[in-house]
């Protein structure tokens, strides 16, 4: 049986993708594009690649590389165009989270995969950590009822990655809602409920801790979202890009018989089964078992390239981990205004 043939474009966060196709006996890289000639170089010379496989161009690499599947991990501002391209030239899609910034490029998207019929896939990698495929477990079985609310810290301090305090230099993430960048957030959520998100409400802080750089709404010390789901439950998000709190990705989901909640650094995740237990037991969190989470990803979207069947995060669910941060970021420009959130169909 032939492999599919892969190419990735992005190669700073594309090379977790490039080690795990490399590694799959379904699989080969056979062609590989970023603009820094030099991760290129040092990317293609591990892959074993040749000078007419490595491109820095896209439009070159799509045209002149024998692609079954293009890997899209380049920044959130290409994603709508170079998915589209890809799926008009005929290729499978796995694109990096979020589809898109404006509710605009994300229709243009979703007309694209109804019109080609090519299988598209968002690369939401949290929904496959070790503890988020247990949770899934646990609330299959019913162990914690209907659930009625849900809460997601996301702190990931990148200030360096918004501007080279050096040069003054700023990047594409300076000019980045921080609730722009949601789908590791509602994302795990909403695949844990089964559930879609219909309204939103947004409130932005000030720029507290980088007053010089308030032309650039990267740097706005906290984004926060209330959401309201189509089951009746509510979801509370709270982002920040430059939180002196540290890195945090923090779950947390309550039901009418129990709740589970992630660990934030140095402390336990938590479980309460109201039928089991008497008091909260302690429960491991771990991200990573023997393969990390997008071997289990990429299992998903090549199940769905074989059969030609929709993957678990198909284009419409994307949608819904990414339409409510752009509703909830226009919500906080209205001063916390409620507003409905468009659901995509089939």
């Amino acid at each position: 049986m032939s492999k599919f043939k892969v190419g990735v474009v992005g190669l700073h966060r594309g090379k977790v993708f490039v080690d795990v196709f490399k590694s799959h006996p379904k699989t080969e890289v056979v062609a590989i594009c970023d603009v820094n000639s030099q991760l290129l170089e040092n990317v293609g010379k591990e892959l074993g690649l040749t000078d007419k496989q490595m491109f820095t161009s896209f439009d070159d690499f799509l045209n002149n590389s024998p692609l079954d599947i293009v890997v899209i991990a380049t920044p959130i501002e290409f994603h709508t165009e170079q998915t589209i391209k890809s799926l008009e030239a005929g290729k499978d899609v796995l694109c990096e989270q979020t589809v898109a910034y404006t509710i605009e490029e994300c229709e243009k998207v979703v007309e694209a995969v109804k019109r080609t019929g090519r299988v598209y896939m968002m690369a939401e990698n949290y929904i496959y950590f070790r503890f988020m495929r247990e949770w899934k477990e646990i609330v299959r079985q019913g162990k914690l009822g209907d659930i009625i609310y849900a809460e997601n810290e996301y702190f990931n301090p990148i200030v360096h990655l918004l501007v080279d305090e050096k040069t003054g230099k700023f990047s594409w993430r300076a000019t980045r809602a921080p609730i722009w960048y949601c789908a590791h957030s509602i994302g795990p959520l909403l695949h844990l409920m089964e559930d879609r998100i219909v309204k939103a409400m947004g409130l932005l802080s000030d720029f507290v801790s980088y007053p010089q750089y308030k032309d650039y709404i990267g740097f706005v010390d906290m984004e926060m979202a209330t959401f309201q789901t189509q089951k009746g439950a509510i979801i509370q998000v709270l982002v920040s890009n430059v939180s002196p709190r540290g890195h945090i990705i923090y779950h947390s989901l309550y039901g009418t018989k129990g709740y589970v909640e992630a660990a934030r650094r140095g402390e336990e995740g938590l479980i309460f089964i109201k039928d089991e237990m008497s008091t909260p037991s302690p429960f491991p969190c771990e991200i990573y078992d023997e393969n990390p989470p997008e071997f289990y990803m990429i299992e998903d979207f090549l199940k769905a390239v074989e059969t030609r069947t929709r993957p678990p995060i198909d284009v419409i669910r994307a949608m819904d981990f990414t339409v409510p941060g752009i509703i909830a970021h226009q919500s906080a420009l209205q001063g916390g205004k409620w507003l409905d959130v468009p659901l995509f169909e089939w």
